[in-house]
Order: structure tokens, then sequence, then C-alpha cells
């Protein structure tokens, strides 16, 4: 307890002495974890605490590192930016919601491109978003439907980028930015035609049908063995789907899904070309994929699918593996056996 009892202690009006700090981050580091948490709320708004002592907290686990991440004037941006590269999810959308963050971590949040740490930057309001930066979330929304809304509203939202924005938000939206900007539906509408030409000239992927050619053949056939090997020796697990995507080998990503949960090469297509991600959810959540990480998954499938599956209405309702099977089984119930 000297930790705390140090906290409780007046600040200092100067920052701690260099052997001091030392001997403070050497206590906090052997503290147990429930004091090393009363220390990060203590010293989260502290100007006086010795820097190295805010940098470890904000690198300890969500629950204690939370309360200086979101208000330690002493965490830099080298700082900010190493809790991106080293820690959880939970960590980086906590430095996304960071009051006043800066340009430089901004871009180092966009550059790693994970689309729930990317809507929680975008409905800071607070944050150093320069047109540049607005123009790459607007860019990301074109995929990440979860990026829309926020972007809508945002103060930084220019008229120009609201147009690129119009072109692949609901009518609800629509509606909302045309109100926003004053601006002529005529001219929107010209805009979302223009992409629809673009895009119709643009080719698109579609995946092969099954035995086309000798190589799509041999791939299978690989995807195939390498699912059932790791199936007989226990070792098929939920990452391997992220695995999959990252590695831009969707056949992998269909057949291990299907394996996972017990479901058909058709209930695992059908519910990657639907027009909700709903059926991907439970399946996902099903075979014990974490909800956290279901966002950067939709996004990544979405990349080899040409956008699907589509971004009608659904909720992410909370439930356990097999609620959600039961229920993926009576959605698909009608290609369990094709």
């Amino acid at each position: 307890m000297g930790v705390i009892a140090l906290c409780e202690s007046a600040a200092p009006a100067t920052p701690l002495p260099t052997a001091l700090g030392e001997i403070f981050l050497t206590l906090a580091a052997q503290a147990e974890h429930e004091i090393r948490r009363q220390l990060s709320e203590r010293l989260a708004h502290a100007d006086w605490a010795p820097p190295a002592l805010i940098d470890m907290l904000a690198l300890d686990e969500i629950d204690i590192a939370a309360p200086v991440i979101a208000a330690s004037p002493l965490l830099k941006d080298a700082a900010l930016i190493r809790v991106l590269v080293e820690t959880t999810l939970e960590h980086q959308i906590a430095v996304a919601r960071r009051p006043n963050l800066s340009g430089g971590v901004v871009d180092a949040i966009l550059d790693r491109a994970d689309p729930v740490t990317m809507t929680a930057l975008a409905s800071n309001r607070s944050a150093e978003i320069g047109e540049a930066a607005m123009h790459r979330l607007v860019e990301h929304s074109r995929r990440i439907a979860g990026l829309r809304a926020p972007l809508a509203r945002h103060p930084r939202l220019s008229e120009s980028l609201a147009q690129e924005l119009y072109q692949w938000v609901g009518q609800a939206l629509r509606q909302s930015i045309g109100e926003r900007f004053q601006i002529d539906d005529r001219l929107l509408n010209a805009a979302v035609r223009e992409a629809s030409a673009k895009a119709s000239r643009i080719p698109v992927w579609r995946p092969l049908p099954n035995g086309r050619n000798a190589e799509d053949r041999e791939r299978q056939e690989m995807e195939r063995r390498l699912v059932d090997k790791l199936q007989a020796a226990g070792q098929l697990r939920p990452g391997i789907l992220i695995r999959a995507l990252r590695e831009q080998r969707y056949g992998l990503f269909e057949r291990a899904l299907g394996h996972l949960g017990g479901f058909s090469p058709a209930q695992v297509r059908a519910a990657i070309h639907s027009s909700t991600a709903e059926p991907l959810y439970l399946a996902c959540t099903a075979v014990g994929l974490d909800k956290a990480v279901f966002a950067s998954v939709l996004a990544e499938l979405r990349k080899l699918t040409d956008g699907l599956p589509g971004d009608g209405g659904w909720s992410a309702t909370p439930m356990n593996s097999h609620s959600a099977a039961r229920a993926f089984r009576q959605m698909m119930e009608r290609f369990a056996t094709v």
C-alpha cells in the first residue's frame, strides 16, 4: 500500500526527482492488480507523476490502462502509438476515444485500418482529424458500414467529402447529408451514377466455380487437407478464420467456418452472400469467434467478395455459442443439405 500512500500525499509543485521517480516506478511494477488500478485512477490527471510510470500503466491490462489513456497529460504521442502497436483492441479503442487526440496518432490509427478503432475515432469530435485524414475515413466507409453514421454527423465533414460519402450510405443518412449541406439532390444523384459507372468498368472478384481449372482444384485440395489435419489434431480453432482472411484465402475461410460449426458449404455460402451480415455474425459467434473482432473479420471478408455480405439492417445481439448456432441453423434451414 506504500504506492497508494505516496499518491495520497500532496502532489509536488515540481516534477519528482529522478531517483524518487525510479523508486515509484519499481514499487508500482511490483504492486498487485488492484493497487495498480487505483494508482492509474489517481494519477490519470496528475502532471507531476514520472512519465515512465504513466507509460507503464498505459500498457497494463485495460482496466488499469483506461484512466491514463483517457486523461493523462503525460502520455505523449510516441507512447500512444506504442499502445496502438503492442496492446489489445480495447486499448486501441481507448486511444481512439482520447480527447484532443493529435493528428499524428490519428494517422497511426488510420494506417492500422482496424474497423472498430476507426469507428471509435470517427465518433471522437475533439480529435485532430484534418482534411486528408477525413478523406481516408470516408474512403474506408465504403467497406465499413459502421463508419458512415458518425462521419455523416462529424463537424469536420466537408461538402466535397459529403458528396463522396453520399454514394454508399442509406436513405436516412442521405437525407441528413442533403439537409446539412443543402446540396441539390440532382448533383448528389449524378455523383452516385458516376461512381456506379466507374465501378462497372472495374473487374470484380468472383469465386471460380469448383473444378474450373487444375490450379483451382489443387488449391481447394490443399485447403481441405489443412483443415482436416488441424481438425484431426484438435487444433482447428476460430483464429484460422482471421488468418485465412489476412492471407486472402477465401476458400480456406469458407471451409474452416463450415468445419468449425458443422455447417454445410451451402449454409456458409448463403451467409456470406446474404443481404445482411447477421447470418455470418451468428455463424462466427457459434464457432467461438470473439464479438470484438467480428467487425474486422467482416471488413476483410468484404474485400474479397465485392462487399458481401450486404449492409441490411441488423443488430449484434449478445448470445452464447449454442444460442447463436441454433439461430443460425434456423435461419439457414433451407440450405442445410445442399
